[in-house]
């Protein structure tokens, strides 16, 4: 699907869409990561509800990771305190979070009882913390954060009513959010919204900044006077460009490159993250460079990159190789049983390399391209194509392993489906009942 430009600027396209929302359903919950999206995200529905006389409407919400820089945290404070009217919910639960930083740590839990002594801080306090002792619903320990706050949301509709929840994903961000608003295959909408999407048959998620530039927000928040996270005037500080500015997880991947920040700006938060969880200093040291596995990595002279690949693997532990294997074979079915459409240029580069190429003729369509699909018989080494992540080499493999990218995304796969998720939880649980059973 096209790009179609409406004739109004994005903030009053967003109030158009707080307008919608807020006649249509009976409460309107934020989802709140003291990121600088989703700050704006709640400043403009707390801004529309008071202006509006709805604020008995607007609720929003904290998933706290436990670890993270203090500026985040004080960020958070100032805005529940700012904010008494709306029903409030900062959520401290050990839920399974990702853990890029770490070969032998996969993932990691925050506020996990048994690890109390050392936690990077001390549970908030406050009428609106939300932690094991009080959970108002049953809450799944371990559960993963996607689906932790899924369970939320679904809780709070089953309760309170017919909620929108909103959250701050902007298509500017990535392609991969891009496509999640225009595939022509999305269905489960709000009444055909496109910016939505069904949770449950009483709660609808919503996007409404989804065409919003980074610029637009610090726009909105000078011009409005909305606060934000300091973090982002200390990063300015450090060098780092707007679009460089991240505010996630420091153990997720999507942290790895200015987690070499961390120990400068928040040194005191530094020290606890380094006993927290294994791995973090080397990738604050090497973060963003070869050894974090960018592109331009490079492997002794005497492995090839397959036997580069087979010799990292030998050396992880055994639960962290079965999953690199495990995506592996999947690549490696796909490419042989299944093919995938690629454009000419792509399948030129490959022949001129040499690869085991199959053309049986058979055309796709992707990205609104014709394309054609190739089965290849056997993964290269290397490629020279312009979408790396598109061609199954032993080099992303290793790249892979490097950024301790478990689920593989940098080799084209997608995140955990909600199926595998289930096929997880439900393993586990089976684990532990045989634990239980043993004891």
């Amino acid at each position: 699907m096209s790009k179609k430009y409406l004739d109004s600027n994005v903030w009053d396209a967003t109030q158009a869409r707080l307008a919608y929302i807020f006649s249509e359903f009976d409460n309107v919950l934020v989802a709140f990561s003291t990121g600088k999206d989703s700050g704006v995200m709640l400043n403009a529905a707390y801004k529309y509800a008071k202006a509006n006389n709805l604020l008995h409407k607007l609720a929003f919400y904290y998933m706290d990771y436990e670890a993270g820089y203090k500026f985040s945290h004080e960020y958070a404070q100032r805005t529940f305190e700012s904010m008494p009217e709306c029903r409030r919910y900062w959520l401290c639960l050990p839920i399974t979070a990702a853990c890029a930083v770490s070969m032998h740590q996969t993932s990691w839990t925050p506020w996990e009882a048994q690890q109390k002594a050392i936690w990077v801080r001390e549970m908030p306090t406050g009428d609106y913390v939300v932690n094991e002792s009080n959970c108002p619903y049953p809450f799944t320990a371990g559960i993963r954060g996607y689906d932790g706050r899924i369970q939320f949301s679904e809780w709070f509709s089953s309760k309170y009513g017919k909620t929108a929840v909103l959250v701050g994903i902007r298509c500017n961000e990535s392609l991969e959010r891009l496509a999640i608003l225009t595939s022509s295959m999305r269905v489960n909408m709000y009444n055909g919204v496109r910016h939505s999407q069904k949770l449950n048959e009483s709660t609808f998620a919503f996007y409404p900044i989804y065409d919003w530039k980074t610029e637009d927000v610090w726009v909105a928040n000078g011009r409005f006077g909305f606060d934000y996270n300091r973090l982002y005037d200390v990063f300015y500080k450090a060098g780092l460009t707007p679009h460089q500015m991240r505010v996630a997880s420091p153990f997720h991947q999507c942290g790895q490159e200015s987690l070499r920040l961390f120990k400068a700006i928040d040194a005191d938060t530094w020290a606890k993250m380094v006993g927290r969880v294994n791995g973090v200093n080397f990738t604050a040291i090497y973060g963003g460079t070869t050894a974090m596995g960018w592109k331009n990595i490079t492997k002794p002279a005497h492995f090839t990159w397959k036997e580069y690949a087979e010799f990292l693997l030998s050396n992880l532990p055994p639960e962290t190789r079965n999953k690199y294997e495990a995506k592996i074979a999947k690549s490696k079915k796909h490419w042989i049983k299944e093919g995938s459409a690629r454009s000419p240029d792509f399948i030129a580069q490959l022949e001129k390399e040499g690869w085991k190429i199959r053309r049986p003729g058979k055309i796709g369509n992707r990205g609104h391209k014709v394309k054609e699909v190739v089965f290849i018989d056997e993964m290269m080494d290397d490629s020279e194509v312009n979408d790396f992540y598109r061609a199954p080499t032993w080099k992303r493999v290793c790249i892979a392993i490097f950024k301790n990218d478990t689920n593989c995304m940098c080799m084209g796969f997608g995140r955990p489906s909600a199926q595998m998720r289930k096929v997880e939880k439900a393993l586990k649980q089976l684990e532990e009942s045989q634990n239980e059973s043993a004891v």
